[in-house]
């Protein structure tokens, strides 16, 4: 499953969970606004921004919605193990 880390009022988040629940990957959300540690581990792991997609404790996708965007549907589940 993957774990997209938001933050609330981000288009971006938005584009990228309404993406994810379109191709119909399974995913939860961490609101790093109001989770200190998940802040913590963005910031630790070199993110500015969010989102910030991860699989396993390992970044899914470089680039949050803009990396997300160019990956097509068939990649998307490859990667997934779907």
């Amino acid at each position: 499953m993957l774990t997209v880390y938001s933050k609330p009022a981000c288009p971006f988040c938005e584009q990228t969970k309404q993406y994810l629940h379109s191709q119909a990957v399974r995913f939860e959300v961490i609101d790093v606004m109001e989770d200190a540690d998940a802040l913590a581990f963005i910031k630790a792991q070199g993110h500015r921004t969010v989102p910030q997609i991860y699989k396993d404790g390992e970044l899914f996708v470089e680039g949050g919605w803009t990396g997300l965007s160019q990956i097509g549907r068939h990649k998307l589940l490859e990667m997934i193990g779907e």
